[in-house]
């Protein structure tokens, strides 16, 4: 007996002391902040209005380009398994060509309010939405950052955008929206100097709300917008007030990574949910991520090697992109002769042709495919070395859309997120859920700041 109890002990303290190894978290580094391109020294705080106004010189280019494009026939059956399938490619391109109206398109980018401001050195683009101000005597208004991510840009949240300004009965606030380019995105300018990663554009964000004239707000983000606004509520929790992500991406430590392993074999002990959508085994996520992350491997340690490609070829830039939203929306697309991107479909979802070719033209025209890359090199490592490990207790929220990338357990979350106050199973949508299910989208964000609005000031409003 006596030894049976020794043994228990022992095994017990031994469990004890690995959990605390396995938990061990680095302090939190410092995060100066830099100048990114080189300057004249004049210091500039102001706010410009923009606006996009593209010549009719670059425009007359690009069709030349696209009609010179030389295409590699595909292999007979592969669909899109082997990437973009280039017989459906020239039909894409032949409508970018014959009847996509960047007039047209360029207008309606332009229909919402655009501003540049110089920040760490860099001129940095954004949207800002106010709500109606018939609307600000009725609901409280609350500061909302959205955070896009690769190969996104701010094209992402057009559709989304109007309805967070609008006000809904059922809730007592409305959003006012800004959304800004990540630098290095479109049209904010890029580092010249390396060493800008996620943590100091987190304190470039954080600056241009400052700016703005929030002092506390609240932040969502998918893709590197995730990451981002994880490395705000990790550096400066002070300044948020919530975070609503649709990828939350918790820390990479041993015991996450054992819980990961065991998870993928035995969910129903890792989650009290029932949502299993990509916990299947150990051995076919990594399969999955295997074929479906050889971009994310070339651009954090060669993005510029592949930047000169599709700097140099729109065919081969949209291709590039255009991929990531067919499968990344849908992983079963890849069997498919058309990708997802059926022409006469698309016109029929909320995003369309015309919304996609928008978001490579913002890449295209701004030639900012090369500098959006460089952020997995400046970031992939340091993300991991950085705050990514350290808890934070900003109020959270994760959305699960069944078709995202990878999903994680609830419990390997909270190790990241310990106030983690709201986590939805979305019933349909993949990684770019603003531009394929708006409507849902914004549901889920209201719902989501609703509940990190009762848990902070312990209401009982139904959400």
């Amino acid at each position: 007996m006596k030894k049976f109890l020794a043994v228990t002990i022992g095994i017990l303290a031994a469990a004890y002391y690995m959990y605390n190894f396995l938990n061990i978290k680095p302090p939190l580094p410092p995060i100066h902040d830099t100048i990114w391109k080189d300057e004249d020294g004049t210091i500039d705080n102001e706010i410009y209005p923009f606006s996009i106004n593209v010549t009719k010189k670059n425009l007359e280019y690009l069709k030349r380009r696209l009609r010179d494009s030389v295409y590699a026939p595909p292999l007979k059956g592969v669909n899109f398994t082997y990437g973009f399938n280039t017989d459906h490619l020239q039909k894409i391109v032949n409508y970018w060509l014959n009847d996509y109206n960047w007039n047209e398109r360029e207008k309606l980018l332009n229909a919402v309010p655009q501003f540049r401001t110089r920040i760490s050195g860099l001129n940095i683009h954004f949207i800002h939405l106010k709500p109606h101000a018939n609307v600000l005597k009725q609901k409280r208004v609350l500061p909302l950052l959205l955070l896009h991510g690769w190969p996104g840009s701010v094209k992402e949240f057009y559709k989304v955008l109007p309805l967070l300004v609008s006000p809904q009965s059922e809730y007592d606030f409305v959003f006012e929206v800004v959304v800004p380019s990540l630098p290095g995105y479109g049209f904010s300018e890029a580092a010249t100097k390396p060493g800008l990663d996620t943590a100091h554009i987190a304190l470039i964000m954080k600056k241009l709300m400052n700016r703005i004239g929030f002092t506390k707000f609240y932040v969502q983000g998918g893709d590197w917008g995730s990451i981002i606004g994880t490395d705000m509520i990790t550096f400066y929790p002070e300044s948020v007030n919530g975070f609503h992500s649709n990828l939350c991406i918790p820390p990479i430590s041993s015991l996450s990574m054992i819980k990961m392993v065991i998870g993928s074999f035995f969910p129903e002990f890792m989650t009290s949910s029932s949502f299993k959508y990509r916990l299947y085994p150990f051995r076919e996520i990594f399969a999955f991520l295997a074929e479906e992350t050889g971009y994310l491997h070339v651009q954090a340690t060669k993005p510029d090697t592949i930047g000169v490609a599709l700097l140099d070829s729109p065919v081969g830039l949209a291709a590039y992109i255009l991929e990531k939203f067919s499968t990344w929306e849908n992983y079963n697309r890849r069997d498919s002769p058309d990708g997802g991107l059926s022409l006469e479909k698309l016109n029929e979802k909320n995003y369309c042709i015309d919304d996609l070719l928008d978001n490579v033209m913002i890449y295209w025209l701004t030639g900012s495919i090369t500098s959006s890359m460089r952020l997995y090199k400046e970031s992939v490592m340091s993300t991991m070395l950085r705050g990514s490990p350290m808890p934070t207790l900003v109020p959270t929220a994760c959305a699960q859309y069944p078709f995202e990338i990878m999903h994680h357990l609830e419990s390997i979350i909270r190790e990241k997120f310990r106030n983690l106050v709201y986590l939805s199973h979305m019933p349909q949508g993949g990684h770019f859920p603003a531009f394929e299910e708006p409507k849902l989208f914004v549901s889920d964000v209201r719902k989501a700041i609703c509940t990190i609005l009762n848990f902070v000031e312990n209401a009982k409003q139904i959400c």
